[in-house]
């Protein structure tokens, strides 16, 4: 069911790859919210993936962009205000990719090269797009910036590895550019932690179904799914939170404020039931 909550509205999202990509169910749900917009996604995305088919059925148009290179997103800014004849009113950046943990690397043998190319894709492209709109005054008062950001920016989670450090960097652009554009702009940046979603990038993270069985069972509501998260950051981008920015918003179904649940315990003690099968 649609509210009409982003009638009249014009953006951009970043990365939908395919239907599986949050940021492609973010559109769709824009779309059917009344939203005009520009999709970008990096040139190899775009070739590999089905953006296309997302920007027909928008009717939006597909700009290639590098984002850890600022004349990729000048480019990007001034064509979307070129196609929207001015400003925008939201964007989306759903955007991450580690080769270390691509490649299996564990945390304490990272390859640095690696590193740096997981923050610059993953964390300053953020900061990058925000300097870029912010030079071109691209983003009307009380516009609304989102990026998407996992729990592990806070807890340890085994294997995610250097994105947890891209994640803690990410929601921390958020907060120090939320308070000067805010300030300047009346502009909102927040970020979201979304449970762990089985999207293409994140079905790359070793022992994702075991993650997402155990947040799941963990999680008081159950983990959010990627529809989920469209349908919180449609909210974001509306006027019903013009005063909510500087925020890392956990959607995880209760997951962040969790020690132990009923039913990770029960599978938890069961391990030690089949383990005293197998002694005997």
């Amino acid at each position: 069911m649609a509210y009409n909550l982003l009638s009249g509205k014009k953006g951009i999202i970043f990365g939908a790859l395919n239907e599986k990509s949050i940021a492609w169910q973010v559109a769709e749900k824009a779309f059917e919210e009344g939203a005009q917009f520009t999709l970008t996604n990096a040139p190899a995305a775009i070739r590999f993936g089905t953006i296309n088919e997302l920007a027909e059925k928008c009717n939006a148009e597909v700009i290639p962009v590098d984002a850890t290179r600022v004349d990729h997103l000048e480019k990007l800014i001034d064509r979307t205000m070129e196609i929207f004849d001015g400003q925008i009113d939201f964007v989306l950046h759903s955007i991450g990719m580690s080769f270390n943990v691509r490649k299996g690397l564990a945390y304490d043998d990272v390859n640095y090269d690696f590193f740096q190319k997981t923050l610059d894709i993953s964390a300053l492209s953020f900061h990058k797009l925000l300097k870029v709109a912010k030079q071109r005054d691209a983003i009307k008062k009380w516009g609304s910036v989102v990026a998407l950001s996992y729990v592990a920016a806070q807890k340890t989670l085994y294997r995610y590895n250097d994105m947890a450090d891209a994640k803690a960097i990410l929601e921390s652009i958020a907060r120090s550019f939320g308070y000067i554009y805010g300030r300047d702009k009346k502009i909102r940046i927040n970020t979201i932690s979304q449970s762990p979603t089985k999207t293409t990038a994140g079905s790359g993270v070793k022992g994702i179904d075991g993650l997402i069985d155990f947040t799941d069972r963990m999680s008081p509501l159950g983990n959010a799914t990627a529809e989920e998260c469209a349908n919180y950051c449609i909210t974001l981008f509306s006027d019903l939170t013009r005063k909510v920015t500087m925020q890392n918003l956990f959607h995880d179904g209760g997951f962040s404020s969790m020690g132990m649940s009923q039913a990770a315990m029960e599978q938890y003690n069961k391990s030690f039931d089949e383990d005293l099968i197998d002694e005997d």
